[in-house]
């Protein structure tokens, strides 16, 4: 894993807007901000970061992104690693925010990875179920007895007063709402359920019954890749400063001059 973007929540839209992109080349973490960030009004550069039009280098984690991982030392951390389905030794720090998205209770942030064509020619993306805490009693209990390989369903559901372009996900028969697609997918999603010709199919990946809610319940999603197919392409995830741009600004330099 070494690009993710960061997506933030508009709070009075309840849109989702991907305002930079973090990366890491083996030596050297950058983060830039992208032209969503300057899509909606409301959005404010992050701390120390307060430049749109600069790239950003650090060579230990931006603190923003650090900050939502859970340390190494805690005493849960193996139940951690397996409740998101990654191997010890492949635990590094962006493959593991793109796993939980870096989210945080009521928070406006998460981070994502853009998915690439592979050499099996097969769109795959994990991603855990999101809304878990408002299902009913009833919605909990069947996420707690899904099994792994057990076949889910994507519902586009246009009229959700909160998101117009959510997508549900639900078991099949008989049916039961076991969550939603998180937004900053759905888009994606939803261009590919629009095309004949191709065969979106989600599983369960796991159920882990002793994670918090937002680690519940683990899916993947695969289809074939289709021809001119470019996820992540839109204007609004092109970057506003270049690695190699002369406004480039190292954080450590900054640190260690306070």
């Amino acid at each position: 894993m070494t690009d993710l973007y960061v997506a933030w929540r508009d709070p009075d839209k309840r849109q989702w807007f991907p305002v930079g992109r973090l990366s890491f080349d083996g030596e050297i973490y950058r983060f830039v901000y992208t032209k969503g960030a300057l899509q909606s009004p409301g959005f404010l550069p992050f701390a120390r970061m307060e430049d749109r039009f600069a790239v950003y280098e650090s060579r230990e984690l931006f603190p923003l992104f650090a900050n939502r991982l859970l340390s190494k030392k805690r005493p849960e951390y193996p139940d951690f690693l397996q409740w998101v389905d990654v191997p010890a030794g492949q635990d590094d720090p962006l493959t593991l925010l793109a796993r939980t998205e870096g989210i945080r209770e009521t928070d406006t942030l998460a981070v994502f990875p853009c998915p690439e064509r592979g050499p099996d020619n097969i769109y795959r993306v994990q991603f855990f179920s999101h809304g878990l805490r408002y299902l009913s009693a009833g919605s909990i209990e069947r996420v707690h007895n899904l099994q792994p390989g057990e076949r889910l369903f994507l519902m586009v559901d246009s009229q959700n007063s909160y998101d117009p372009w959510a997508v549900a996900l639900r078991t099949g028969d008989p049916i039961a709402l076991v969550g939603f697609c998180p937004r900053y997918f759905t888009q994606t999603f939803r261009s590919l359920l629009e095309r004949r010709d191709v065969k979106v199919e989600v599983v369960v990946e796991r159920v882990n019954l002793d994670a918090p809610t937002q680690l519940r319940l683990l899916c993947r999603l695969t289809a074939p890749w289709p021809e001119n197919f470019h996820p992540c392409a839109e204007e609004q995830y092109e970057p506003l400063a270049q690695p190699e741009s002369p406004n480039s600004l190292s954080l450590d330099r900054l640190e260690h001059h306070m």
